[in-house]
């Protein structure tokens, strides 16, 4: 959630007073984030937040925004797309795809606990099983074929220990993805990007209260399993080193499993699924780093804490008791 394309605030208001959404009172850019151009909105009609899409193509955006519409109407606390007359959930602004969706309470949590683990995985089940309705159909696109392309497209900008590294975590996640246990991982529509500044709390009286979550932009078609552990490497570990804290991933994995069972040993690959979650999340930010886009809010985040986490992955394979 970058800003790489200005929009007036003239024009935001057309497009909300096409939606029915009531007079725009408010329109501020969003910092975070590196994909799309993202805007926080009032209208009269409540909180909103419009996203210009800078990657995603026209004929893209329909899954993302319908996958959102399904798991809402299913009652899973995920941003609601707003259609306009004809029911068209992806509009046109300032020469780009756009689509205004409701604001979620909340904020996120930057140090979370067991009980926000917990919460968390058992979301995350829910999303599989519920995702398995949707009748749409499109790969994820960050997922083992972009790895392919990626690696050699950074390898001028990097030095021959990264060369190293990159080569042969691509290797290895061939050779998973290809072998007999991989082709058997169940596969679904996956979040894919389910890292602690996609979810919202809520305290109340009881404890926090997971809100909702947000940013399907990357969402698609994948292994079930890799979803999860990309939750894993992000909210169930030591920040400063990287590593898996046991506890917190043992609960996140219990309360999924609550939802949505593992299928003959999926759980098996789970540290191969954590070695790729952090590899995909590595390639993404050296290639923000050495190929950065313009954009008037947009800092690259630098992309060490993926590079430590792999190493950790490859020395430290962890699973669950189960």
């Amino acid at each position: 959630m970058a800003v790489y394309t200005d929009v007036s605030f003239e024009d935001a208001a057309a497009l909300f007073a096409r939606l029915g959404l009531g007079p725009l009172q408010n329109l501020q850019g969003i910092r975070s984030g590196i994909e799309n151009s993202n805007f926080f909105a009032t209208a009269a009609s409540g909180q909103w937040v419009l996203t210009l899409f800078e990657r995603l193509s026209q004929s893209e955006l329909p899954y993302y925004l319908e996958l959102m519409r399904h798991f809402a109407a299913d009652r899973l606390p995920v941003p609601s797309p707003q259609a306009d007359e004809q029911g068209q959930l992806v509009h046109e602004l300032a020469g780009k795809p756009a689509a205004v969706v409701s604001r979620l309470a909340g904020e996120p949590v930057l140090l979370p606990q067991s009980t926000h683990c917990a919460q968390i995985g058992q979301l995350l089940g829910r999303l599989h099983r519920i995702g398995e309705r949707f009748a749409m159909h499109q790969a994820h696109n960050r997922g083992p074929a972009w790895w392919g392309r990626t690696v050699p497209e950074l390898q001028p900008f990097v030095g021959s220990e990264i060369q190293a590294l990159m080569d042969s975590e691509l290797r290895f996640q061939q050779g998973v993805a290809g072998s007999a246990a991989g082709l058997a991982l169940p596969r679904g529509h996956i979040h894919a990007d389910l890292f602690r500044d996609n979810a919202m709390f809520e305290e109340s009286p009881q404890g926090p209260n997971l809100s909702g979550v947000l940013d399907f932009y990357f969402a698609g078609e994948d292994v079930l399993l890799f979803d999860l552990a990309v939750c894993i490497n992000d909210w169930c570990i030591d920040d400063a080193s990287g590593r898996i804290a046991h506890d917190r991933a043992q609960v996140l994995v219990d309360a999924y499993r609550s939802e949505r069972e593992w299928e003959h040993g999926e759980w098996r690959l789970l540290p191969a699924m954590l070695r790729a979650a952090a590899f995909r999340f590595w390639l993404s930010r050296l290639r923000d780093w050495h190929l950065p886009r313009e954009a008037s809010l947009l800092t690259p985040k630098e992309p060490g804490h993926f590079e430590r986490m792999l190493a950790d992955r490859i020395d430290n394979p962890w699973l669950p008791d189960v």
